[in-house]
């Protein structure tokens, strides 16, 4: 595994490796994507772009980051980056991402993704 500074965004939004707390999780993985998403919106549509295509352009954009986030938030809670593909379950993967992702503590030291992240 290669060091990272874990208070940075290019590391946090880019990068496969390592693991994030819940706070990481909620700001990052909810409250910056959310943000993100309205504000490119709202910039495409002034630009001209119908909303289908800004929308469409949106989550293009916000992919990758969004993975990143959370491949590091499973692998504080020691499982591998496939569990990222639980949120295609209809209904119930939305509730475990967030019941897992959101609301359980990861593994307590380090595991096989890294150290612990601080809390």
């Amino acid at each position: 595994m290669q060091d990272h500074d874990p208070t940075s965004p290019r590391w946090l939004l880019f990068s496969f490796d390592g693991r994030i707390g819940r706070r990481s999780w909620w700001l990052w993985g909810a409250a910056v994507m959310i943000g993100m998403a309205m504000y490119l919106t709202v910039v495409l549509r002034l630009a001209g772009l119908s909303g289908e295509t800004a929308d469409l352009l949106v989550n293009a954009l916000l992919l990758w980051p969004a993975l990143a986030i959370s491949v590091k938030r499973w692998h504080d809670r020691d499982k591998p980056a496939w569990w990222v593909l639980i949120a295609f379950v209809p209904v119930i993967g939305w509730l475990w991402v967030l019941i897992e992702n959101g609301l359980l503590r990861g593994s307590a030291g380090a595991n096989r993704f890294g150290k612990e992240p601080s809390r």
